[in-house]
């Protein structure tokens, strides 16, 4: 490997450890390990003194760099500092920054913020008004009256965390607003085209089709998504074709180049990049995106002067530009899938390829390339996979394989018709949308239907549980000098594959151990017991907030499904469906019936309520060796002690 391409890696490990350490551990470990790995690339490749202490200043530059930006704090002019003492009104003037979509009766946007309480700011927060009975647009200045707030922070590492969500688009405070008032509406070209487009697919389309063929063009972030949609998708293991990536990229830039083939170099280049800054103008400064673009525009610059673009070192030459322009994106799961995918492509595609080359039989080695590319974007992505989520697509390759032609043909037919709605008046757009809409609806049904046939296969989704970042990367080492390094001795080989199983021991230990997790966000409360693998579920909300909680709590600890789930809510639910996934037993108060009579037990392996008969407000719990009490008070339950609770 030339040395520039190694020293570009290492800049790049040095900005992502950096970004991401969050104690001193994590700074000794990292610093160890780069001082490490430049002092043995130095004497197997035997580097000149002067290259050594150029790399070392690079690293050391690269990794302040990160460590010191990758968490950004609030200037001084930011609404953050303008929070109101108790019962305080505030009223607030700014610019609405995307369109509100209206969510159980809310509606959410960013705003840039001009003023609060006639007081000067710079700054961004997130609005929340309720109810939403008016919609804003992006661009819209108005007056909202409510009162700032600090984002609530997740109280368990399994639940969503507003705050950290809202951090990484540079944003500190909410603000919850009851009132709005419209001043006047700016004119937004690049919102109105996105909102053109989603609305002609939304209404020639509709249903389900409409906001998926929306998606393969502006990409997941700028189109709301059915939550059943993204769930069938991440169980098939085709999450990425509704998120803007370099799959889109490639698919519009490929048709640019198969169309202006035997036009002029330069105006090739010249559609090209027109092609590419409309993708980003449509699909946002997206990181993935902002990726894909930056390593498009940099082969094409080398194909102009007639360079030979090397694949692994445009990799690296754009994540550590994007890294040091904004090194915050070090922590956003689209990047690091992005990343992760596109090194997969670079790296271990010709591996694979070359391997099952040598294994195929004649006539199918034609399909070692088709294999191979899916198959190194799937090894590449499954630890942040399992990191992220505690889930893996079990069919994952054989979805890519059989949906790649139909997904490729609709992105292409997708792309197509919202360049008919830009650039066609409204008259001849409305009798050609259709026309074309006839022809791309039986598509959309069949990807959606092979889509959806995968995600119902026996075991398609392994639900494994959220692992450690130490015990990924260990795995992730581990396999990695097992499969690709030197280690000529066997002894070697054999201390490496002990650490990985040592790892992944550790992991099932924690899935199997018992225990009782007490978890309160939001108004709502849940209580998840667990022994030796399995789980059961006490929830005092039942409305789908509160499902689709009890589903993350599920797959983060390993466990697929909930041996039974109790509804402790007044009020009959509504979700008895979401509920009834989850679970093989569903007992949810219904017309004033409590969920448990007085002296009747849920009983499963090893997991037990009991009803003390106390007029429904005490039960007693256990799992495993573990037991106690949960007291009801109106909407809301403590634990205590099991003594506490005696039985009648």
């Amino acid at each position: 490997m030339p040395p520039a391409v190694l020293s570009a890696a290492l800049v790049c490990v040095a900005l992502l450890g950096a970004a991401l350490a969050e104690q001193a551990t994590h700074w000794i470990l990292l610093a160890a390990g780069l001082g490490g790995l430049i002092a043995w690339l130095a004497c197997h490749q035997c580097w000149p003194r002067s290259r050594v202490l150029l790399i070392l200043l690079l690293v050391l530059v690269s990794g302040f760099r990160a460590g010191t930006a990758a968490v950004p704090n609030p200037d001084a002019r930011d609404p953050f500092h303008h929070m109101p003492s108790a019962g305080q009104r505030q009223e607030l003037l700014g610019r609405w920054l995307q369109d509100a979509v209206p969510h159980e009766q809310r509606c959410r946007a960013a705003v840039a913020v001009k003023r609060v309480d006639s007081v000067a700011v710079h700054g961004r927060t997130e609005v929340v008004l309720e109810p939403c009975s008016e919609l804003q647009r992006s661009g819209a200045l108005v007056v909202l009256t409510g009162g700032m707030k600090r984002p609530a922070a997740a109280n368990h590492p399994l639940l969503p965390s507003p705050a950290q969500r809202l951090q990484r688009q540079g944003i500190w405070s909410q603000f919850r607003a009851s009132k709005v008032r419209r001043l006047s509406q700016a004119w937004t070209p690049l919102a109105d085209v996105r909102r053109r487009i989603k609305d002609s697919f939304n209404v020639h389309l509709g249903g389900v089709h409409g906001p998926m063929l929306a998606a393969l063009v502006l990409g997941g972030a700028q189109v709301e998504l059915p939550e059943e949609l993204k769930e069938m998708f991440r169980v098939a293991g085709l999450s990425h074709a509704l998120a803007a990536s370099g799959f889109h990229l490639s698919v519009l830039v490929g048709s640019v180049l198969v169309i202006s083939k035997r036009w002029a170099p330069a105006l090739k280049c010249l559609l090209v990049a027109a092609a590419m800054g409309v993708f980003l103008a449509l699909a946002g400064s997206q990181p993935s995106v902002v990726r894909a673009v930056l390593m498009g525009a940099t082969a094409l610059a080398l194909r102009a002067r007639g360079s030979r673009a090397r694949p692994l070192g445009v990799l690296l030459a754009t994540l550590v530009l994007m890294l040091w322009w904004r090194p915050a994106w070090a922590r956003d799961i689209g990047f690091q899938f992005s990343a992760a995918a596109t090194a997969g492509l670079v790296v271990l595609a010709p591996a694979i390829d070359h391997c099952l080359q040598g294994r195929l039989p004649k006539p199918a080695k034609r399909l070692a390339a088709l294999l191979a590319l899916p198959c190194a974007a799937i090894v590449a992505t499954t630890p942040l996979q399992w990191l992220h989520f505690g889930t893996l697509p079990l069919y994952g390759l054989i979805a890519n394989v059989i949906a790649a032609p139909v997904l490729s043909v609709l992105t292409l037919a997708a792309m197509a018709m919202a360049l008919l709605v830009l650039l066609l008046p409204d008259p001849a757009a409305d009798v050609m949308f259709p026309l074309a809409a006839v022809l791309l609806k039986p598509a959309a049904a069949l990807l959606l239907g092979l889509t959806g046939w995968v995600s119902r296969w026996p075991m398609a989704q392994i639900v494994a549980g959220r692992p450690s970042f130490w015990l990924v990367l260990v795995v992730v080492i581990s396999a990695a000098l097992l499969l690709g390094s030197n280690v000529r001795h066997w002894w070697g080989r054999v201390w490496i594959l002990i650490s990985g199983l040592i790892a992944m021991a550790l992991h099932v230990q924690g899935v199997m151990a018992d225990g009782v997790v007490p978890i309160q966000q939001w108004g709502r409360q849940w209580l998840v017991l667990r022994h030796r693998g399995r789980a059961a579920l006490i929830s005092n909300a039942g409305d789908r907030f509160s499902c689709r909680t009890a589903q993350q709590l599920a797959e983060g600890h390993g466990h697929a499904l909930y041996d039974w789930i109790v509804l402790l809510d007044p009020v009959a639910s509504d979700q008895r469906h979401c509920w009834g996934d989850r679970t093989h037993t569903l007992m949810a108060e219904q017309l004033g019936r409590p969920s448990l009579l007085a002296g009747q037990r849920l009983v499963s392996t090893g997991l037990v309520l009991e009803s003390s008969g106390a007029a429904d407000r005490c039960y007693r719990f256990q799992a495993g060796t573990l037991r106690g009490a949960l007291f009801r008070s109106g909407e809301r339950f403590r634990i205590g002690g099991a003594g506490d609770c005696p039985l009648q």
